[in-house]
């Protein structure tokens, strides 16, 4: 697949690597023999399989039960290690957090005591998951790495900022504030990736990415990554990224395999009546993520199942952060079975024992369902995704079935209304 060139904005973008069928040529680092390190010894190089990683870096990934990079790490750490702006596509789940912050931790020069690079991500909740592995990536090199975003306390993020950070993790709307406070500059920046790209353009985050890009030195390294690769994406990686490689894993957001697909004819008034008889149903739903359109829609729905005794929590973006902290230690550690929520706000939540996703309303558009599903079938689990579709629904239905294939199959049962 190779992109439409945009006149107003560049030659264009060059086609996708795809990291399944052509990698990028890699040399391995030759390692010298060496004495077992010791404070004044570097420690040595060693293989993270076809790639060569730090010592200190090999050392976190050990501990951390990597054992082998996934095909977009493969793909993009070598060509971030030779300097190269990278666009990397793919789905939440491959690994794309690791393959932009081993080359970055191995390059960031801890004497030197400013800020060196910068990941914009679209909400808290990736902001922290990205600054936490990065943070365990990076535990024996003596970096400072800051998360910034809203719904924290500026103060502490003050007190954070004033210690010196090399690595800043931040959503752009604090980023901006703390630039407009002059509490963080960028004048510096070595690096700058851009993280669910497509997630920051859908919440509005466009205007806001640029002034950033703006602010930074052209010569920094940009690493662009986008489950999907839509026009207003396409202009920013042309008018702020220099020849960038384009990595595609997975194809283009297809579907996972493990993903059983379903789907029930079910009128809108019934939609209610049609979870809980799933919910009900022995054996079927271990953990389920169910998604909403709307806030307003999530707080209805999970209101009324509460009043009906289901383990059932909300999570939006007007809940606190503490709010959302709690619901998401609960669900990570299996003390939630159901958890509702918007697209905006299940974006990068590492859940990954999920067994069921559930389309209580329908996808706007194919992508939507394909990110949807995506949260189910995680690490070679095997996972099922049910829709409901209403009287309206069936102009969509037939784009999915479209797409999809004979993968999304119709189930019928006396438990459902229609």
């Amino acid at each position: 697949m190779e992109p439409p060139s945009s006149p107003a904005d560049g030659p264009g973008l060059p086609a996708p690597i795809s990291s399944e069928v052509r990698h990028p040529r890699r040399r391995r680092r030759r390692t010298k023999q060496a004495a077992e390190p010791t404070p004044s010894t570097p420690s040595p190089d060693r293989p993270f399989g076809d790639l060569q990683v730090s010592g200190p870096v090999a050392r976190a990934l050990e501990g951390m039960g990597y054992v082998s990079p996934s095909p977009i790490q493969e793909a993009v750490i070598p060509l971030v290690r030779a300097g190269q702006d990278v666009i990397g596509q793919a789905q939440t789940g491959t690994g794309k957090t690791a393959a932009f912050s081993i080359p970055l931790i191995e390059m960031i020069d801890p004497d030197l005591r400013e800020l060196q690079a910068l990941v914009l991500t679209p909400t808290r909740e990736l902001a922290v998951q990205v600054w936490g592995e990065m943070a365990r990536i990076g535990r024996f090199r003596d970096l400072r790495i800051v998360v910034i975003y809203g719904g924290q306390s500026i103060n502490l993020q003050l007190e954070a900022l004033q210690q010196g950070a090399h690595i800043i993790v931040a959503t752009p709307g604090r980023l901006m504030d703390h630039m407009e406070r002059g509490t963080i500059q960028l004048g510096r920046l070595r690096f700058v990736v851009l993280d669910e790209a497509d997630q920051m353009l859908d919440i509005g985050f466009a205007d806001d990415i640029e002034r950033i890009l703006r602010h930074t030195p052209t010569s920094r390294q940009t690493m662009l990554f986008s489950a999907t690769m839509p026009a207003p994406i396409r202009r920013i990686a042309n008018r702020y990224m220099r020849d960038p490689a384009w990595i595609l894993v997975g194809g283009d957001a297809e579907p996972v395999d493990q993903v059983e697909q379903i789907y029930f004819e079910v009128a809108e008034r019934d939609h209610p009546a049609a979870l809980e008889a799933l919910l009900r149903e022995p054996g079927r739903i271990t953990q389920a993520l169910v998604f909403r359109r709307t806030k307003l829609g999530v707080d209805r729905l999970v209101n009324q199942l509460q009043r009906r005794g289901h383990d059932i929590q909300a999570i939006h973006g007007d809940m606190t952060q503490a709010q959302r902290d709690a619901v998401m230690g609960r669900f990570r550690t299996n003390r939630l079975r159901v958890l509702v929520a918007t697209n905006l706000a299940a974006r990068g939540l590492d859940i990954p024992a999920v067994s069921h996703v559930v389309n209580y309303d329908m996808p706007s558009n194919v992508e939507e369902y394909v990110h949807r599903i995506g949260r189910t079938a995680r690490m070679g689990r095997p996972g099922t995704a049910i829709t409901f579709v209403s009287e309206w629904d069936f102009e969509m239905l037939d784009k999915i079935r479209a797409h999809v294939g004979d993968e999304l199959k119709q189930e019928r049962s006396s438990l459902y209304h229609s």
